[in-house]
């Protein structure tokens, strides 16, 4: 009998031979990590259940301050200095204000073969990687941070193999709204979505980070791909051990998607279930258009905006707000005279946080406001008020929609 690689990651952490999806197991992670949106929760529980006391392995535990960058309001200036004041006293590594959580892991902390979890439900991206991440709650760290060890039920895989290809306006975005319209956003409802086939392996790192970052958006605990030469080179100096699923892995079920003639897609509102092509929305007007987040915040998702947004102007009445996914993508982007092309063309460029996506500090709308984003999630509330509508679409189909002031499929060259 064969075993995934999701089965052979959690054999090397734990020390067992042979583990199977379904067994229950101890181990301690790689790395983990929380952010400012719950960390203070768990440094309050832990303070208040074990004082003063050291935590366990904290040179593997990180805490990261991005969603409310900067501070909106004096109780999350609060919130962040007991991060601070947290991460000196045990210490913890800490990035203040550096960039999204996971795309900050990814850049300093993430190496294949790893197991990383973190308080955050996006911590699924790092499977890109060939890594499993899982996302965890407030007092399961406040225990590994005790302990230095987790629990965990090793979660059964799909396989969802990609046929063929995409080509610009296309992206990985794309695929992954597919993907998830198709098979529907409970069909992976705790377990992996292991993606294979030549379409994925053809695509590069930050094209698998789109892919694994939305995994749980389709009910999944974590997506992952397996590690090849991309990830040493996108990653080099890390101390990659690559693992792979053996051809006669037991998966809960697969999947084949052809990608060959996909079309730019769009998720409506208000849940991840009404996922149809752009062309059947179009011309619906949009106030606020949004690129960024830990699912489209990179430079390459910065270089197609900026490619659609040169010597074009944002539709007048329009919002198109810009938040690189790290102050390493924002300088790069600067390098490459993106923010002038963004700034020329009329958008507002933040500085790199969750910003509009969280919907806790900048970029929100407002009642009866239409948002056109990269961000991940399109519930209600999700980005400023209950009575606005969010469509999720790509950095491309966002741009194009800004300069439009209505939502617009790209057109294929």
């Amino acid at each position: 009998m064969g075993y995934t690689i999701t089965e052979k990651l959690f054999s090397r952490v734990s020390g067992r031979p042979n583990v199977i999806s379904g067994d229950i197991i101890t181990f301690t992670p790689d790395w983990s990590m929380a952010n400012d949106a719950t960390a203070h929760i768990s440094i309050d529980l832990y303070r208040s259940e074990y004082g003063k006391e050291c935590v366990k392995l904290p040179e593997r535990s990180v805490l990261i301050i991005d969603h409310n960058v900067p501070a909106d309001s004096p109780s999350t200036a609060w919130v962040h200095k007991k991060m601070r004041n947290f991460a000196i006293e045990q210490g913890m590594l800490l990035y203040d204000a550096k960039g999204i959580c996971h795309q900050i892991m990814i850049e300093n902390h993430v190496a294949a073969g790893q197991i990383i979890v973190g308080c955050d439900s996006h911590s699924c991206t790092y499977g890109a990687i060939g890594a499993f991440g899982g996302g965890i709650g407030c007092t399961d760290i406040v225990y590994l941070w005790k302990t230095g060890e987790l629990w965990w039920y090793v979660p059964e895989s799909i396989c969802i193999e990609l046929i063929g290809g995409v080509k610009e306006p296309v992206t990985a975005r794309d695929v992954i709204l597919a993907i998830i319209g198709q098979l529907g956003p409970d069909a992976a409802i705790g377990r992996v979505m292991e993606f294979t086939g030549v379409g994925v392996h053809n695509m590069s790192i930050p094209e698998r980070i789109v892919l694994c970052n939305m995994a749980v958006e389709g009910g999944a605990v974590c997506g992952i791909v397996e590690p090849d030469e991309k990830v040493i080179s996108f990653l080099p100096g890390r101390p990659h051990q690559f693992f792979k699923s053996d051809a006669d892995a037991r998966y809960y079920s697969s999947y084949s998607i052809n990608l060959n003639g996909l079309d730019p897609m769009i998720a409506c509102p208000h849940s991840m279930e009404n996922i149809v092509p752009v062309s059947r929305v179009e011309g619906l007007s949009i106030n606020q258009a949004f690129i960024g987040s830990c699912n489209n915040g990179r430079i390459e998702d910065l270089r197609a905006a900026a490619k659609v947004l040169k010597g074009n102007k944002v539709k007048k009445a329009v919002r198109l707000v810009i938040s690189p996914a790290s102050i390493n993508i924002y300088r790069q982007a600067l390098q490459e005279g993106l923010i002038d092309i963004f700034l020329e063309a009329g958008a507002q460029v933040l500085n790199p946080s969750c910003s509009t996506c969280w919907g806790g500090c900048t970029g929100l709308v407002g009642d009866g406001e239409r948002l056109i984003s990269t961000g991940t999630r399109n519930f209600k509330g999700r980005s400023g008020s209950h009575k606005s509508e969010i469509y999720l679409a790509s950095a491309i189909t966002t741009a194009v929609s800004a300069i439009e002031g209505v939502i617009t499929c790209p057109v294929k060259e």
